[in-house]
C-alpha cells in the first residue's frame, strides 16, 4: 500500500506560481508511475501530469509549457510546479500512484489539495 499526502495548495493571482508536493508512504523508485490529476466543481477528474519510474513525462495539452512534474527519490516526493496560473486551472489537485505487484495493478489516491487562481 502506499499513503498519499498532498500540500502547496492555497490561493494565488493570475500570473502566478505555486509548487505542490506530494509525499509517499514508501520508495517511489519503485513504482510505476506519479502523476497528478485535477478536478473542478462539476468536472471529472483529469489528467494534468504524469512520470513513469523511468522518467518520462506526459503532460495535458492545457498545461503544458506552463506545469513540470519532478520527483525526489530520496524524499520520496513528487513535485508539480505551477507557473502562468489562471483561473482556469483552479480546482482539487489530486496525486496519484499506480503500482504494479504480482501481475496486478494498484492504483493510489491522497486526499487532494485546493488551488484557487483568482485576483
Amino acid at each position: 500500500q502506499v499513503q498519499l499526502v498532498e500540500s502547496g495548495g492555497g490561493l494565488v493571482q493570475p500570473g502566478g506560481s505555486l509548487r505542490l508536493s506530494c509525499a509517499a508512504s514508501r520508495s517511489i523508485f519503485s513504482i510505476y508511475a506519479m502523476g497528478w490529476y485535477r478536478q473542478a466543481p462539476g468536472n471529472q477528474r483529469d489528467l494534468v501530469a504524469t512520470m513513469a519510474s523511468a522518467g518520462s513525462t506526459n503532460y495535458a495539452d492545457s498545461v503544458e509549457g506552463r506545469f513540470t512534474i519532478s520527483r525526489d527519490d530520496a524524499k520520496n516526493t513528487v513535485y508539480l510546479q505551477m507557473s502562468s496560473l489562471k483561473p482556469e486551472d483552479t480546482a482539487v489537485y489530486y496525486c496519484n500512484a499506480v503500482v504494479l505487484e504480482r501481475s496486478s495493478k494498484y492504483v493510489y489516491w491522497g486526499q487532494g489539495t485546493q488551488v484557487t487562481v483568482s485576483s
